[in-house]
């Protein structure tokens, strides 16, 4: 089908306003791209260095330059559950290698945290930022100019988007990205999410808690939940960066295996040696973008890609906006209900066609842009697929099945859950914010009551446990911004909240912090901007004051006397306790440079 008129409109804005800074970046990766391998170029002591650990035969082929070499940046630990099971991949990428003619070597390591186990924790101070430290990480990994392309293992939350930050970075080099998959489905999200909630109301205990929570992150494997790393893959595979059908295929399987010994020949196979050259930087261009933009919202992804995808674009040399999520929002319609947004989790979204059938919706819709290139060639369509094991144990690809007109957890484009995106971007006279709608009740997409001001999460906590809380009201929790104190994530404040909205309580929260991807049924504006620590507006709300929070016409206001409120003076907060302790130190740099979050809160 055409492509939709305002898709379309959309993309070339973007192309136009972005042009000077794209040129700049194409010019730049140029300047570095090679007919033949880099380290052809290196000297014969650098060189030597560099196949010095090489079995004979890798080191014959390197020391000829007459193969190709693949470079590995590996997210792996064995604490994260999601980035366990990448122990095994490099033997695995290095055997495809050979098996195709070429080299593969472990470039380097990146650092790969938790969001779930600093949850509410000092450490989550760090998290954001470790998104750039992973950037960097990644273009140390490649400074060694020893690669013709690169295979990138990680799956979580900062971690994807700092490795293709990093890799933009190489932008003249080929790069593929590899997920582990998901774990298997463990007890259901209601299940876990009531137990939760009675935890907060202490009606079981910590023991009832640890137990419901092990069993459903119980694994190797990415949380099953639809959170920002399951987001992240969802964005690798509709912006061409998987091969086709990948992503959520559970690790340790053979299938699993043959996938990335199947994506590792790939990357040997886009590199400048061959016929079929694919740089990242030209891969990833306005349309790619907006393709990830459109997934975002037809699955009602994290609002963490708010921030990513803009720094992402940015680093490609293309100025991505939030007005330009607020405008696809209008015409991209949501198509999933995963949990938080439903039920099911993304082994039920995979069972129900995955990828294949939810890009296959949206091209049939004219919502994608499907001409781009990806690494698995141009176009899109092959990615409408999913991917089996033949008793070869070969990777083999069918059909995606259709979408179900009644189903629950994947619809056709033409009967979708809701009519917009799962995102929407909040402006008004407290600055400009965002709110994922997908998992509120539409009766909740308005809330009119008074502010209740808070300048960390543990102080709402303590209110809630005290019993000072049943009421209406919004919770605006500041001083939580990147400059502040590193944007942590507020999402342990969701089981209190849940609690009072269920006693049939309006709640909302108002922050220029961070909720978590898998941020839930109630109503959140979060990444309010200019930030609390910048002398933002929400630096002068009072408790009392009335605050609207109107999703559905995207506004976020205090109503108090105009004149007032600008004639207030902005609440100034002690945070030197926020830059000592835990590494926090070590990141006061990345604090005061940081950019605001509608700009990628990064600091390039």
């Amino acid at each position: 089908m055409a492509l939709h008129p305002r898709i379309a409109e959309i993309t070339t804005a973007i192309a136009n306003r972005s042009a000077v800074s794209r040129r700049r970046y194409l010019d730049e990766i140029s300047a570095h791209a090679s007919k033949g391998p880099r380290r052809g170029a290196l000297g014969c002591a650098n060189l030597a260095h560099g196949f010095a650990a090489c079995n004979p035969g890798d080191k014959a082929g390197l020391a000829a330059n007459v193969v190709p070499n693949l470079g590995i940046v590996t997210a792996y630990n064995d604490m994260l559950s999601a980035h366990q099971p990448f122990e095994r991949f490099p033997d695995i990428i290095r055997e495809a290698a050979r098996a195709a003619g070429g080299v593969a070597q472990v470039a380097g390591g990146v650092p790969a945290m938790c969001d779930g186990v600093t949850q509410g924790e000092t450490g989550m101070e760090l998290s954001l930022f470790s998104r750039d430290v992973i950037a960097l990480s990644t273009a140390v990994a490649l400074s060694h100019q020893m690669f013709d392309a690169a295979v990138f293992l990680g799956v979580c939350d900062k971690i994807v988007p700092g490795l293709v930050i990093g890799a933009l970075s190489f932008g003249h080099l080929p790069a593929v990205f590899i997920p582990a998959g998901p774990m298997p489905t463990g007890i259901s999200n209601d299940e876990k999410n009531k137990i939760r909630q009675l935890y907060a109301e202490g009606k079981v205990d910590r023991a009832a808690l640890l137990e419901s929570e092990s069993k459903s992150y119980h694994g190797p494997g990415t949380c099953t939940f639809y959170g920002t790393a399951n987001s992240n893959q969802m964005l690798m595979e509709i912006m061409g960066l998987h091969t086709p059908g990948s992503s959520f295929v559970n690790p340790n399987t053979p299938l699993r295996d043959a996938l990335t010994g199947e994506a590792a020949k790939r990357a040997l196979a886009i590199t400048a040696l061959g016929n079929e050259f694919t740089p990242i930087g030209r891969m990833i261009d306005e349309r790619a973008i907006v393709n990830g933009v459109v997934g975002l919202h037809a699955t009602g992804g994290s609002t963490n890609h708010t921030m990513h995808l803009v720094a992402i674009a940015k680093a490609a040399g293309i100025i991505l906006t939030w007005e330009d999520f607020a405008a696809l929002a209008e015409v991209v319609p949501l198509l999933t209900r995963i949990y938080p947004n439903g039920s099911a989790d993304v082994n039920h979204f995979q069972a129900a066609g995955g990828m294949g059938t939810l890009i296959r919706e949206l091209l049939d819709a004219g919502l994608l842009h499907g001409d781009v290139r990806t690494i698995w060639g141009t176009g899109l369509d092959a990615y409408t697929v999913e991917a089996k094991i033949d008793a070869n144990g070969a990777v083999q690809r069918m059909p995606a099945p259709k979408a179900e007109t009644d189903a629950k957890v994947l619809r056709p484009a033409s009967q979708p859950f809701q009519a917009n995106g799962g995102l929407k971007t909040l402006t008004g006279n407290l600055g400009r914010g965002v709110i994922k709608i997908s998992a509120v009740d539409p009766k909740r997409h308005f809330i009119e009551a008074p502010a209740i001001v808070f300048h960390d999460q543990e102080e709402l906590q303590s209110a809630f446990k005290r019993g000072e809380l049943n009421k209406d009201f919004v919770a605006v929790v500041r001083f939580q911004g990147p400059k502040a104190n590193g944007m942590p994530e507020l999402h342990r404040l969701t089981p209190q909240l849940g609690v009072l909205q269920d006693r049939g309580f309006k709640v909302a929260l108002v922050t220029d912090g961070r909720m978590s991807g898998a941020s839930g049924k109630v109503p959140a504006a979060i990444h309010v901007t200019p930030e609390a620590e910048e002398g933002g507006p929400i630096a002068r709300v009072r408790n009392g004051d009335m605050l609207r929070l109107d999703a559905t016409n995207g506004t976020l206001e205090v109503l108090v006397d105009a004149a007032e409120f600008a004639a207030r003076a902005p609440v100034v907060a002690d945070l030197s306790a926020n830059g000592t302790g835990i590494g926090r130190n070590l990141f006061a740099s990345f604090r005061a440079v940081v950019s605001p979050a509608d700009s990628g809160a990064c600091i390039f």
